[in-house]
This record gives C-alpha cells, sequence and structure tokens, in this order.
C-alpha cells in the first residue's frame, strides 16, 4: 500500500529541484539603482532662450453684476405683459335631423410691450397683437387697463397701443449703432406667462435676416430685417418686450427665436432700437409709418461679382435697375452700380442697407457712396415714398396726399369729396371703409375735398366729439356709412 504514495511524492520533489536549476527567472534587487548623470554642455552655436515669463491673472468676474441689478430695476416696472382675446365663429354643425347653433371659439393670446411715455404709450409686436379683439395691458405693479391700438406695422413686426393712466415708469431708447457684438444684454419680458422675468446673455451677431417676415405687395408689406441676435434665453410670450443694456436703456424689442422646439434653443432675435423708434414715432404721428424707398433694384454682391466689378472685398450691394420718377435715378445712379454706404456707414449685406434707409423718411435727403468702374463716387439721393412723392403723409401742406387719422387720402377726380387711396391701421381703417371709397359727408356736413375732411373731423374733435359719422360710397358705387373714432 505504501508503494502507489511515494512514487507520486518523488516525482513531486524532483520536478520542483528541476525548475529551480533551470528557470531564466531572476529576482529583482530591493536597493535602488544609482542615477547616472550625463557629462553635456550646450554646443556654442545654439542660443540661450529664455523662459516666458508667465503670470495668471486673478480669477476675477467679468460680469458687470451691479450693472445687471440697475438695469434689471429700471427695466422691470417698464415692461408690461400683454394679453389679447381673438373670436372665431364655428361653422354651424348638424344635430340629428336640425343643423346646431353656431358656437364662437374664443383664442387667447400673451406677450410682451415697453411703456414709451408715461402717459400710456407703449410698444410691443405686430405678431402680439394682429387679428385682436380685445387687448388687456397688465403693469408691474398688478393693475390692468384696456388698451387701444395706435398702428402696427407687419413690415418691420412693430405696433404702438394706448392706455388711459399718466405716471408710468418708461424706458428710454440706446443708440442701436453703438452696439458690438460681445456687448452684455438683458431680456425682460414675460415668457410662459411668468410676468417680469429677466434673462442675460450677450450679442451675438447684428444685422441679421431670418427670412421670418413674408412680403405682401397687396398689403404694402415690404419686410425689412436687421435683428440683433443675443443668446439671452428668450421664449413664447417675450415677444415685445425690451432689450436693454446695463445702463438699462433699450438697445431693441424682442421678437423672435430660432428654435425646432417653439422653446428657447440659443438664438434669439431683436428689432434694433433704431428702426423700431422710427417707426413707433410714425405710427404715432401719422397712424402709420412714412416708409421712404431709394428706388432700386438690388441684390447682394458675391465673390465672382467683385471679381468682375474690381471690388477689393466682396462687400457691398449692387444696384440692377432703377425705378423711373425714384430718388436713385434722379440723383445718377446707373446700374451696375456697388452701394458702399450710406451716410458713412458701411453696407456690406442687404440687411444692413434696408435698415438704413427705413430709418428715414420721403423728403429727407442721404449720402450714398458707390462703386462704379473701379472708381467710389458719391450722389446725394432724396428718398421718396412708393408712390413717387417726396412729401411726408400727413402733413398739411399744399400736396396731392393727406394722411389724417391712420389713412391716406386725396381730393376726388371728379370734386366729389376725399377719396381713400388707403384705409391705414388708424382710425380711418378701424371704421371699416376701404381703399377706393369716396368721402363726401362727415355728420352730415358736405364735404368736397380732402382737406374739408381732415378740417370737419378737427372742428368735431373741438367740440369734444368722440367720434364722427361718415358717409361716401365704396368703389362698388354703393352708399355706405362708417363711424370713425377721434383719438
Amino acid at each position: 500500500m505504501a508503494r502507489p504514495i511515494l512514487i507520486p511524492l518523488c516525482s513531486a520533489f524532483l520536478g520542483g529541484w528541476l525548475v529551480l536549476q533551470f528557470s531564466t527567472f531572476r529576482s529583482v534587487p530591493t536597493e535602488p539603482i544609482p542615477m547616472v548623470q550625463a557629462n553635456w554642455s550646450r554646443p556654442a552655436n545654439v542660443p540661450t532662450v529664455a523662459s516666458p515669463n508667465i503670470t495668471l491673472p486673478a480669477r476675477t468676474s467679468e460680469i458687470p453684476v451691479e450693472g445687471f441689478r440697475r438695469a434689471a430695476s429700471d427695466a422691470l416696472d417698464a415692461v408690461v405683459h400683454i394679453r389679447t382675446v381673438q373670436t372665431f365663429a364655428n361653422q354651424r354643425g348638424w344635430s340629428g335631423f336640425f343643423p346646431s347653433p353656431e358656437q364662437k371659439q374664443i383664442q387667447r393670446g400673451s406677450g410682451s410691450g415697453v411703456v414709451l411715455s408715461p402717459d400710456g404709450l407703449i410698444i410691443t409686436n405686430h405678431h402680439v397683437i394682429a387679428g385682436a379683439d380685445a387687448i388687456e395691458v397688465g403693469l408691474n405693479d398688478n393693475r390692468s387697463f384696456e388698451a387701444e391700438l395706435i398702428g402696427s406695422d407687419p413690415s418691420t413686426d412693430i405696433a404702438v397701443l394706448k392706455i388711459a393712466t399718466d405716471g408710468l415708469a418708461a424706458l428710454s431708447w440706446a443708440n442701436s449703432d453703438d452696439v458690438h457684438v460681445g456687448d452684455w444684454v438683458l431680456a425682460v419680458g414675460n415668457p410662459f406667462d411668468l410676468t417680469s422675468t429677466v434673462t442675460a446673455g450677450i450679442v451675438s451677431a447684428k444685422a441679421r435676416s431670418i427670412q421670418l417676415l413674408r412680403p405682401d405687395l397687396t398689403k404694402d408689406v415690404f419686410p425689412v430685417e436687421s435683428f440683433i441676435q443675443t443668446d439671452a434665453a428668450v421664449n413664447p410670450g417675450n415677444s415685445g418686450g425690451a432689450l436693454v443694456n446695463t445702463e438699462g436703456r433699450m438697445v431693441g424689442i424682442n421678437t423672435a427665436i430660432a428654435s425646432r422646439t417653439g422653446s428657447y434653443s440659443g438664438y434669439s432675435f431683436a428689432v434694433p432700437s433704431n428702426l423700431a423708434a422710427k417707426v413707433a414715432r410714425d405710427i404715432i404721428e401719422f397712424g402709420e409709418v412714412q416708409r421712404a424707398f431709394l428706388g432700386v433694384h438690388i441684390r447682394p454682391v458675391d465673390e465672382i461679382l467683385a471679381e468682375n466689378l474690381g471690388l477689393p472685398e466682396v462687400k457691398g450691394i449692387m444696384v440692377t435697375g432703377l425705378a423711373d420718377g425714384g430718388g436713385a435715378i434722379e440723383a445718377g445712379l446707373r446700374k451696375g452700380d456697388v452701394i458702399l454706404s450710406i451716410d458713412g456707414t458701411a453696407t456690406p449685406s442687404l440687411p444692413i442697407l434696408l435698415e438704413r434707409v427705413n430709418q428715414r423718411r420721403p423728403g429727407e435727403a442721404c449720402s450714398i457712396e458707390v462703386w462704379r468702374e473701379g472708381e467710389t463716387s458719391r450722389f446725394t439721393v432724396y428718398l421718396k415714398d412708393r408712390f413717387e412723392g417726396s412729401e411726408v403723409a400727413g402733413s398739411l401742406h399744399e400736396n396731392t396726399f393727406i394722411d389724417a387719422y391712420g389713412g391716406r387720402i386725396s381730393d376726388d377726380e371728379l370734386g366729389n369729396g376725399a377719396k381713400v387711396l388707403k384705409a391705414g391701421q388708424g382710425a380711418l381703417g378701424r371704421s371699416g371703409i376701404q381703399d377706393g371709397a369716396t368721402i363726401y359727408s362727415v355728420d352730415g356736413i358736405r364735404i368736397e375735398t380732402a382737406k374739408g375732411l381732415v378740417a370737419a373731423i378737427e372742428k368735431a374733435n373741438q367740440a369734444g366729439k368722440k367720434a364722427v359719422l361718415l358717409e361716401g360710397k365704396l368703389p362698388s358705387g354703393q352708399t355706405a356709412w362708417f363711424g370713425m373714432g377721434i383719438p
């Protein structure tokens, strides 16, 4: 029984002894290995370069915290909450064998606005109040007022409201030309019905066109897009609110976001203050925008055009055609000219050119620098309206067009009253009168000219009347009556 056990044991001892004798592994010494110092010296032809003296600045904040607090405080009381109501009539349906009664559907909207004057003038976006049957303005002190629409402009997405109160906190305008990419700005508004919300960001770009506004030549809508782009968080409900600088002055009116979800995703856009202020002034003074035109057809300059024309840079706007009777052709501009600047402001892109022109009124002059046949030249262009007139509508000079209460009127060709060329969006348009109608009576008193119409309305206003009854004929020849409120 012992032999089977001894044989395996002997084999195990013999195998272990052989491994120890022939193994190539060696143990690692525990003593440290001495470092060998190299005997090296710099060659004579290699220059000595001193190590750069790098000092890290102290960690400080570049954000003007105090400026943010002051600007936010100034803006909060001047930014208002706008609520709208629009009523739709649903088509009648059928219940069994009998038609069901017509039902009304109510759609509510929300946006923001900015107080322009202590007596209740407010600027907002056209799309915030478009189609509204009722407009309510909520102030930061929780008071609410019914608002009157003074006028709006779809071409720039700007509208002006009026509420009956005094002593309001108002924001002042800043010069948007002084705004630079990288400047800090605050967006103040009412996103998602969250009243009095402030967000911060920087100006990301200027003169941005995002194809938001659509042209409609039948309604005189000529889109003007030259937005200030920011990364301040803006969401639905911010539209019409203020974009302010760190001094608390308004540099733009928040208008749109670029988003695939409908919520903020990093890009927001504002109408620059210089353009928004001009449009608001026009609406307040005339009821509609006094839009000036150069009288040119244009296109941006690309690389091929720049090379063919010998331009040193790929910048400018090329004139591809001129309107007969327009200011540009009268000043001496030609087809093929490249507009480089207007009044000293470079026009490297179409949005900048449109913004500069739309900051002016018909009759005003501007200095235009053009590139022609390898040389630059300057021309003084007197701007005109789209009817090629240089008069500002609304002036009661002896001109053929008179703008009264938001509508453009003229003497009827047959001397039968005042013809409505354009009803507009002011008091005249809100009366329901149509373009092309002829007005021949105010409160039963016969009028024969456009000036007679204006005089009759002013007389009623001085007598304390809040409205007048206009009698006239529609383009179809049908007699009609219209009640027009006196602002």
